[in-house]
């Protein structure tokens, strides 16, 4: 909180217009507006790595930048931050562009060219926004305690508990033709996949904080990527998500990631999360619970608060064994231009959030800067040994603009692709 009541948010600001960045950066009042000014960066990539670095809960940012557009950084953004929020400067001519990222939570769109006055404007809407976020997930988490069976009105929750934990509930022949009639199946045509959560709060302290109006908190978020339902018992959250594979594969790592982050932000709480395999039967959903369970009491706060049931697999069990297995992967696929976090968890079957966790733990760097200076290694070797062209070394290396590559190889070793060449050229010269 400021002096003046206000909430402090945390914002980075990306712009490859030198003069306009500086001049964000130099005049706008963060402070007065409720902001702290966290870094800059000149274009997407940058971006990309102090987003990781410093979790900020705003991104302003330009859609158009070199290396990683602005729509593309807000997608790689939503996969390892999905509780920040994105604001595009956009020219008049990019709007309906811009307009395609609404699902990365772009809270605002300002249209180029922007007075001081006009940004710092925005910025207080912006800012009642993200208050009105954090109030209704603070609400929504903090409404007296309800009792441990469901809302008798929620008729999905009451036809789903019995299902969900008793071990001994017999199979009923008519349970998809009552999952429609309650409400949780839109007709008999439609048959989902089913997924298993289970989520606990805790204090730093280590207690254990979970209430029953967490449940609608959870449901809030997941109604942004998912169908969900979602009730307490055992001190803890259970919710059922339904959604076909590939909604699955594309959400459930970012729903659960959102889940911690905001409860982390909001509450001041850490949530630990297990989730199930997916399963296409009503009948397998208690099968599903105890999966989400014991990946729930395997969870190490220290890893992250995320645990997949198929991070649990004997081969890649412990976190230490994952790292080494992932670091081997980015040797193996670093040439790869689509290599990516979410990439390289497909390739482990581990979730992104798990993964990232055990690298930063183990390898003590993010992924991004562990590939990124493999890259650059390897690049550097083949511009010291062969006669590569610099486009073909970037290709070899991963990079499919070698202007990009330039970037990132004097970013990281001081010196251009063109200027080692012409030193280590100079050097061979004044041997004897």
């Amino acid at each position: 909180m400021t002096g003046t009541g206000k909430n402090i948010y945390t914002v980075v600001v990306a712009d490859d217009e030198d003069v306009l960045r500086e001049a964000v950066c130099r005049m706008v009042p963060w402070a007065e507006l409720g902001f702290a000014l966290v870094g800059s960066a000149s274009n997407g990539l940058d971006a990309l790595q102090l987003v990781e670095k410093k979790e900020p809960d705003l991104l302003l940012t330009d859609i158009r930048m070199p290396f990683i557009s602005g729509i593309e950084l807000a997608r790689q953004v939503r996969e390892v931050r999905p509780a920040m929020n994105i604001a595009f400067l956009s020219g008049y001519d990019d709007f309906e562009y811009a307009k395609q990222a609404i699902q990365y939570n772009i809270i605002s769109y300002m249209l180029k060219p922007l007075t001081i006055e006009g940004l710092a404007a925005e910025l207080r809407t912006v800012h009642q926004k993200i208050d009105a976020q954090f109030a209704l997930f603070r609400q929504a988490s903090q409404q007296p305690d309800r009792a441990r069976t469901p809302d008798p009105q929620d008729r999905r929750a009451v036809f789903l508990m019995p299902l969900v934990l008793d071990e001994f509930a017999d199979p009923d022949p008519a349970a998809a033709q009552y999952a429609v009639e309650c409400g949780l199946l839109q007709d008999a045509a439609d048959k989902p996949h089913y997924t298993v959560m289970a989520a606990a709060l805790q204090e730093p302290g280590g207690a254990g904080c979970t209430t029953p109006a967490f449940a609608a908190a959870v449901d809030k978020l997941a109604a942004k990527y998912l169908r969900s339902v979602s009730f307490f018992s055992g001190g803890r959250v259970v919710t059922v998500l339904l959604g076909n594979r590939s909604d699955f594969e594309e959400y459930l790592h970012i729903l659960a990631d959102e889940i911690v982050q905001m409860a982390a932000r909001v509450l001041g709480c850490q949530c630990r999360i297990g989730v199930s395999h997916m399963t296409p039967e009503l009948s397998r959903l208690h099968g599903a619970y105890r999966e989400a369970m014991e990946a729930l009491r395997q969870a190490d706060p220290a890893e992250g608060g995320v645990r997949f049931i198929s991070d649990l697999v004997p081969a890649v069990r412990g976190g230490q064994a994952l790292c080494a297995r992932a670091l081997q992967a980015i040797d193996q696929h670093y040439r790869e231009a689509d290599l990516s976090l979410v990439s390289l968890s497909a390739m482990l079957d581990v979730s992104p959030n798990h993964l990232s966790a055990c690298i930063k733990k183990y390898a003590g760097e993010t992924f991004i800067n562990i590939l990124i200076r493999k890259r650059m290694e390897a690049a550097r070797h083949m511009l010291e040994t062969t006669d590569l062209r610099i486009q073909e070394v970037a290709g070899r290396c991963g990079y499919t603009d070698q202007h990009y590559f330039s970037y990132c190889f004097k970013k990281y070793s001081g010196e251009s692709p063109n200027a080692l060449r012409r030193r280590l050229h100079a050097g061979a010269e004044a041997q004897p």
